[in-house]
């Protein structure tokens, strides 16, 4: 009936390219061979199945009935008319049914709502409407097993980094093409500025397995904090081991971010295992996220001590926390304000996140300048920026010193040149 070194070649093809089981193949043959037979030689309400070896190419059918009683079925006997209302019994349908008692006679102890298996005869000479509906299920039947497979796949892979080749670019979102399924990285989960040509191959975060209609979508993204610590731990051997642990990351993608790190070794430097010699693996990291800004610096379990490191470059002078509004004031020296509050407030707004604290930054004349609070801190920065307009700062690469000095007044200068 069957040739069977054609079916040993789709079994292994389906195997290795798609990753469904042998199992799943010939589950779905059996249901595929079982619906073709009812639609050609079977009844109204039978149940077929079909038992297919691979082996030999041998098929046999079977009918299956499932045993009933009066509490699960409406008899024969039974008068309708007479049935209240709300009776959910359905109708005894002999081609679907068997009672106990008949039940008894093809299998010993049989009891309600089991099955008793009924041989049919072998068919092979199948129509074309049955062949063709035989087909459509056999594609329906790998289509889900293939689709069972990549979300087994891809959701034990959820949270790592994966990465696919750009197949399109639709309405700003990028779709990957990741061999047995597409990735979607949608608009708001890239990095501003950033441009995708077709065909690129690049890495994303993969946070969630979309399984859709249409088929498994996997939803990935490269702002994604957890992307950054993906790039590290593949840079850093110090974080597989367990050594290093990035403790928390806060980031503004395609601008700047900051990362806590902590050393389980006190022989071991954290914030230098991340950098690496030279800064080599800092910058590769860097070079990924297409040049971002990366602070990186030691977690402290003194919340004081963390929010001071976590406003670098800035030196601070003191620290003072709310414990109840788990708000901290932060003092500077006037020369290290505009350092501390970063452009935009980029720097503070990126250390409140980090440490999970409110931070209001203040002069050393005691003079409020910034709250870290990110619903007001657009406008508290124009404010301060108008203040500082007459100062013009010159900051070093590294961003250990500022100097701040006043402009010129242009009208001064004038009347002196009269004069």
């Amino acid at each position: 009936m069957f040739d069977l070194k054609a079916i040993s070649a789709v079994f292994t093809q389906l195997e290795e390219e798609r990753g469904i089981s042998r199992e799943k193949i010939i589950e779905a043959i059996e249901a595929a061979l079982a619906t073709a037979y009812k639609k050609e030689f079977g009844k109204k309400g039978q149940i077929i199945r079909c038992s297919f070896d691979p082996e030999s190419g041998k098929t046999d059918f079977y009918q299956v009935k499932i045993v009933v009683d009066e509490s699960r079925v409406i008899m024969p006997e039974e008068d309708e008319d007479l049935l209240p209302d709300d009776d959910d019994r359905i109708r005894f349908n002999s081609e679907h049914h068997i009672t106990k008692d008949d039940a008894k006679f093809v299998k010993k102890g049989a009891q309600v709502d089991e099955e008793v298996v009924f041989p049919l005869e072998t068919k092979s000479d199948f129509g074309r409407i049955a062949a063709q509906t035989a087909k459509q299920v056999i594609i329906q039947k790998i289509r889900e097993a293939e689709k069972e497979s990549v979300v087994s796949e891809y959701g034990e892979r959820e949270g790592e980094i994966i990465s696919g080749t750009v197949q399109r670019v639709e309405k700003g979102n990028i779709y990957l093409d990741m061999g047995r399924a597409v990735a979607v990285l949608p608009y708001e989960e890239q990095i501003p500025g950033e441009r995708y040509r077709q065909g690129e191959r690049i890495r994303a975060y993969l946070f969630r397995v979309d399984d859709a209609t249409k088929g498994v979508f996997l939803k990935v993204s490269r702002s994604h904090p957890k992307f950054l610590e993906g790039l590290f731990a593949a840079e850093v051997p110090e974080i597989n081991a367990g050594t290093v642990e990035i403790k928390a990351v806060a980031r503004e993608a395609g601008s700047r971010s900051k990362v806590a790190t902590f050393s389980n070794d006190s022989h071991i430097d954290p914030v230098g295992s991340l950098v690496g010699q030279r800064g080599v693996r800092v910058s590769t990291v860097m070079s990924e996220l297409a040049g971002e800004k990366i602070d990186i610096i030691e977690w402290s379990e003194d919340p004081a001590q963390f929010i001071e490191d976590s406003l670098s470059p800035a030196k601070v002078i003191n620290v003072e926390l709310d414990e109840t509004d788990h708000k901290a004031t932060v003092i500077v020296s006037e020369d290290q304000q505009s350092l501390a509050i970063g452009k935009g407030g980029q720097n503070v707004r990126l250390a409140a996140k980090l440490t999970g604290w409110k931070i209001d930054i203040k002069s050393i004349k005691g003079d409020e300048l910034i709250e870290s609070d990110e619903k007001s801190v657009d406008e508290e920065v124009a404010s301060i920026e108008e203040t500082l307009s007459n100062e013009e700062e010159v900051v070093s690469e590294d961003g250990d010193e500022v100097v701040t000095t006043e402009k010129p007044d242009v009208t001064e200068e004038k009347t002196e040149d009269k004069e």
